[in-house]
């Protein structure tokens, strides 16, 4: 009998041996594996896995299907790359470049096209994409030598990939092909084509959507959600990285290397201020009705040091900003509302004594003295001592907190009155032309870096919270997200290259043995594309330095 290995499977605590070479697909076969849906990979040692890994050493093994984030973001490339395909299958001159997430879905445009697409070619994309997906091709990923691989893209004419694989420095670097089509995705495939189902292509502004299944059920898709104001924003700061010529991680790379670094944060900074500047306008414009400025946004956006920043623009213009903390207005414990688990719901707009709020705004808006509430998270119970706040002619109040555009949290105040923003850090930034920077990933590391530096928290505490913190997002915030007059973009496009010497070492923390290593390890290889940045020329008043500290602001 040949040499075997131990294999345990967490999907049913079973431990079997099995022949040195055997691929996870045959243990799943033979084991028996029934998930809710399709297996699309597996952990090996916490660490994830296409299908056709061979075991040559005892592993712990967990499969997963399109309900797992991993599962979803394998499901999401592979469909990239069928779109890439069927787009090249029809327009042999053009070149796919998937631009950014919106609206549920994935907007996207075809570069070198005479003109915008129309709805027939759309139509057609989506038709051969069925077709590729019908014929069930394999994905089959290939690893050479880094010059090798190179020169492969360069004779296709994939500058954008090749900029980036000359800044890593691997010996070896890994690339796909679907019957015949070369592409580089920088985490896994699905097996073959046959794995995608579930799809459908519509066309959106001058380009596409992909739109994809839902993570929670994927037998129904994302339903499209009108986000206009947030495709204009990614528009417009997409067309500033054109000017700039910083589209991707290569350009960047390269922008770093030549010395272009502290110039590129100057820019930055200064088209921060100028749209901070241009909101502050906005609202001086309407004083004489706007008194309540309602900033919201998802965690990590930057929202308090932008409301600071804001704040200087208001008083420049004669204004005199006050500030309103929701946190003052949670009910006392005994009437906080509980979750699906039975735990306490301190995100949901019930968890806020939201007509105190409302009756103390209308009393300010009259002039009136009010004593302000105070909240003792300790004793979970409200409280006053004494403070009182009242508001003059001159005056506005900003308010910020996850429920500021939700229209019930301050449904008895005129919307004459209120002005309403909404701040996320929106990644323009792409990995290449076919592979996006998700915005939530943004985010992500920068809670990595602020938890661990401020709140003591370990790469560990952040990554398995974040599933919660991200739900709390999908409830309370996204869906209002259309409710603000105007929208910021906190995202800037050095902060990755800034954040990375600080993120990396928090993520090593994570051991193997630990389930957030797979996150960790995905999270570090993402960092390991990028030339790492000083941050000595980043400005105190810059919305990164509220994550990695030396801000000018007191928080």
């Amino acid at each position: 009998m040949g040499k075997t290995v131990h294999i345990k499977c967490l999907n049913n605590n079973q431990t079997i041996c099995y022949p040195i070479g055997t691929t996870l697909k045959e243990v799943a076969e033979d084991m028996k594996i029934n998930l809710r849906h399709t297996i699309i990979a597996a952990f090996v040692n916490n660490r994830l896995a296409e299908l056709s890994y061979e075991l040559y050493h005892s592993k712990q093994i967990e499969f997963i299907d399109i309900t797992h984030p991993d599962g979803m973001r394998m499901y999401i490339r592979s469909l990239s790359f069928v779109l890439y395909k069927a787009s090249k299958d029809l327009f042999p001159n053009t070149s796919l470049r998937i631009e950014h997430s919106v609206s549920k879905g994935t907007y996207c445009t075809l570069q070198n096209h005479n003109g915008k697409l129309d709805i027939d070619e759309v139509l057609a994309i989506g038709e051969r994409m069925r077709e590729i997906i019908d014929e069930d091709i394999p994905f089959i990923r290939r690893e050479r030598e880094t010059p090798e691989v190179i020169a492969m893209f360069e004779s296709k004419g994939h500058f954008d990939k090749t900029a980036l694989l000359k800044h890593r420095g691997q010996v070896y670097s890994s690339y796909y092909k679907l019957d015949g089509c070369l592409g580089t995705y920088y985490g896994y495939l699905v097996p073959s084509t046959g794995y995608l189902k579930k799809f459908d292509l519509i066309k959106y502004y001058e380009g596409m959507l992909l739109q994809i299944p839902q993570r929670s059920n994927p037998d129904e898709m994302e339903p499209i959600v009108v986000q206009n104001k947030m495709f204009e924003i990614f528009r417009e700061y997409t067309n500033w990285n054109r000017v700039l010529q910083v589209n991707n991680i290569g350009d960047l790379n390269k922008l770093t290397q030549s010395g272009g670094a502290k110039t590129l944060m100057q820019v930055s900074e200064s088209l921060h201020e100028k749209k901070i500047g241009q909101i502050a306008d906005m609202i001086e414009s309407r004083k004489d009705q706007v008194k309540i400025i309602l900033i919201s946004g998802p965690s990590s956006s930057g929202k308090t040091t932008f409301g600071k920043r804001l704040a200087i623009h208001l008083m420049v213009a004669g204004m005199r900003p006050l500030n309103l903390s929701l946190d003052n207005y949670f009910v006392n414990r005994e009437d906080t509302p509980l979750d699906a688990d039975g735990k306490y719901d301190f995100e949901a707009l019930e968890a806020l004594n939201v007509e105190q709020f409302n009756q103390n705004l209308i009393s300010l808006l009259k002039g009136e003295e009010v004593e302000i509430p105070k909240f003792n998270f300790e004793s979970g119970r409200q409280y006053f001592d004494g403070e009182s706040l009242k508001m003059h002619d001159e005056n506005v109040l900003i308010i910020e907190g996850i429920h500021g555009l939700n229209p019930q949290l301050t449904h008895l105040i005129p919307n004459e009155s209120k002005f309403k923003i909404y701040v996320s850090a929106l990644t323009c930034l792409n990995i290449d032309d076919q592979n996006i920077i998700h915005s939530t990933d943004n985010r992500l590391i920068r809670r990595l870096v602020r938890d661990y530096k401020y709140r003591k928290y370990s790469a560990i505490d952040t990554i398995s919270r974040w599933p919660s913190v991200r739900r709390g997002e999908e409830l309370h915030i996204f869906p209002f997200q259309e409710e603000a007059d105007v929208m910021f973009n906190t995202a800037l496009l050095f902060e990755f290259a800034a954040l990375k010497s600080l993120a990396e070492p928090i993520l090593l923390e994570v051991q193997p043995n630990q389930p957030e290593y797979a996150e960790a390890t995905r999270l570090l290889k993402f960092l390991g594309y990028f030339k790492p940045m000083q941050k000595d020329d980043i400005p105190p008043t810059s919305i990164i330095r509220e994550f990695i500290g030396g801000s000018g602001f007191d928080y």
